[in-house]
C-alpha cells in the first residue's frame, strides 16, 4: 500500500466525515457544545491567570537587579488566625538592626530602610487624593533597590535624613492628581497637617493591575519625629552581583540572627524575600487554580466523548444502508472504521476550535477591565486541541468499529 492511497483514502474519509456533520447540522451543534463548554472553562481560566500572572510578575519584577527584602511576614500564603499570629508576634525589625546589616554586610552593595503608613491623605491647594495613600519613610539607598527613577528633581538624600527635612518625593500616580497641569517641583503639599516640599518626582513606569496605590517618599527620620519608630521596618539589600546573591542571603541572615539572638537550631524569625520567591509563592498559588479548571473540564468533555458516542451509535443505525451500499461497491472494513473515526475526531476538533476562541476573548476580557496586556497561551490552547482529538479517538472508536463490522447483505436489506 503505497503512501498516496492512504493520503487518498483519509482525504476521502475526511470529507465524507464532513459531509455527515453538515447533513446533520442541529445534531452536530448539540454534540459539539460538551466539547466546547469544556474546551472553553479551560482556555478562558489559563488565558485570565496568563494575563494576571504576566502582570503581576512584572510588577514584583520591581525590584533593582541584586536585591532581596527582608521583612516580618511572608509576601503570600498566611492562612488563618493560628498562622498569623505566629508572625504577628515576631519581633520588630528595627532601624538598629537594619544599620548592624548595613555595617557589617561585606556582600551589600546597599542596604536600605522603609518604613510605611497607609490611607493617607495628601492635599495641595485646592487638590485632594482619596484616602488611600502610602506615605513610605526612607533611607536613600531605597531608590535603586526599588527601581525608583527620578523623573525631574532628585531622590531623598543623606543630608535629608541628617537634618529630618520636611521634603518629600512622589509617585507618578499624585502628580497627576495634585498637578495635573503644574510642574510639582518646590510645592508644598499638605499630610496630616504638615507641609512637605516637593523635591522629586519618581518616574511612571507602569504598575500591577494598571494602576498600583499612590505612594509619597519622605526621610526616614522625618517620618519616625512624625509617627515613632515603634513598628517593623522593610530591610532592602542589594548584593555586589547576581552571583554573589545566595551568598548575601546567608551573610545577612547570620547577621540577623545574631543581632536577634535566634538560638541555633530555631526557625528564622524573619523572612527573606526575593523576586524569584514571590513569583515561586505566586505560582504556586495560582496551580490550585488551573488544576480546578482542568478538573472541571475534564468532566465537561468527559460527559461530552459520551454524547458524541451515543451519538455516533444513532448515526451508525441510521447510516446502516449506506454502510452496505459502500461495502458493495468495494469499501472495506478499515475505510469505513477510518470514516467514522475521522468524523468523531472532525466533531471535536471544531468544538475544540470554537472552544479555544471563545476562551481567548473570554479570558482577555479580565486584560480590557484591568486595562491590562493581553495573552495567549499557546501551550494551553494546543493542549486543548490535542485532548480534544484524544476524546474524538476514544470515544469515536466504538461507534467506527460497529459500523465497520455491519454485515453489507443484512444492511442492504436494512429499511
Amino acid at each position: 500500500m503505497n503512501k498516496n492511497f492512504i493520503i487518498s483514502e483519509w482525504s476521502e474519509s475526511f470529507l465524507m466525515a464532513l459531509a455527515a456533520i453538515k447533513s446533520n447540522k442541529l445534531r452536530s451543534i448539540l454534540t459539539l457544545l460538551g466539547i466546547v463548554i469544556g474546551v472553553f472553562s479551560i482556555i478562558a481560566v489559563t488565558t485570565a491567570m496568563r494575563v494576571l500572572q504576566n502582570s503581576i510578575e512584572t510588577e514584583l519584577n520591581s525590584l533593582g537587579s541584586n536585591v532581596f527584602v527582608v521583612q516580618k511576614f511572608p509576601a503570600f500564603g498566611v492562612h488563618g488566625p493560628a498562622e498569623w499570629a505566629k508572625y504577628r508576634n515576631r519581633k520588630d525589625l528595627t532601624y538598629e538592626q537594619a544599620l548592624q546589616v548595613k555595617q557589617r554586610a561585606t556582600l551589600a552593595k546597599s542596604v536600605g530602610v522603609l518604613a510605611d503608613k497607609f490611607g493617607k491623605i495628601v492635599e495641595y491647594q485646592d487638590q485632594k487624593t482619596n484616602p488611600n495613600v502610602s506615605l513610605y519613610g526612607v533611607t536613600p539607598d531605597i531608590f535603586p533597590a526599588q527601581n525608583w527613577n527620578i523623573a525631574e528633581g532628585r531622590a531623598i538624600s543623606q543630608s535629608d535624613l541628617e537634618t529630618g527635612r520636611l521634603v518629600c518625593v512622589l509617585d507618578p500616580n499624585l502628580v497627576k492628581t495634585l498637578f495635573p497641569h503644574s510642574d510639582p517641583l518646590g510645592a508644598e503639599v499638605q499630610l496630616d497637617g504638615i507641609g512637605y516640599r516637593v523635591v522629586g518626582a519618581i518616574k511612571d513606569q507602569g504598575n500591577v493591575l494598571g494602576g498600583g496605590q499612590p505612594y509619597m517618599v519622605v526621610p526616614i527620620t522625618t517620618f519616625f519625629a512624625r509617627y515613632g519608630k515603634e513598628r517593623s521596618l522593610d530591610i532592602y539589600v542589594q548584593a555586589l552581583t547576581q552571583k554573589d546573591l545566595s551568598a548575601a542571603q546567608e551573610q545577612v541572615e547570620g547577621i540577623l540572627r545574631a543581632v536577634r539572638k535566634v538560638p541555633p537550631g530555631k526557625d528564622d524569625d524573619f523572612e527573606m524575600v526575593s523576586n524569584e520567591s514571590m513569583i515561586g509563592q505566586f505560582n504556586s498559588i495560582t496551580f490550585y487554580v488551573r488544576i480546578g479548571a482542568i478538573v472541571v473540564s475534564a468532566i465537561a468533555l468527559l460527559a461530552a466523548g459520551v454524547g458524541i458516542m451515543n451519538i455516533m451509535l444513532v448515526g451508525v443505525t441510521e447510516r446502516t444502508r449506506e454502510i452496505g451500499v459502500r461495502k458493495s461497491v468495494g469499501a472495506t472494513k478499515r475505510n469505513i472504521l477510518t470514516q467514522f473515526l475521522l468524523e468523531a475526531i472532525v466533531l471535536c476538533e471544531v468544538g475544540g476550535v470554537v472552544g479555544v476562541l471563545l476562551g481567548l476573548i473570554g479570558g482577555n476580557l479580565a486584560a480590557l477591565a484591568l486595562h491590562l496586556q493581553a495573552a495567549f497561551p499557546l501551550d494551553w490552547a494546543i493542549i486543548g486541541l490535542v485532548v480534544c482529538s484524544l476524546v474524538g479517538i476514544i470515544f469515536g472508536v466504538y461507534p467506527a468499529y460497529k459500523a465497520a463490522s455491519v454485515d453489507p447483505i443484512e444492511s442492504l436489506r436494512y429499511e
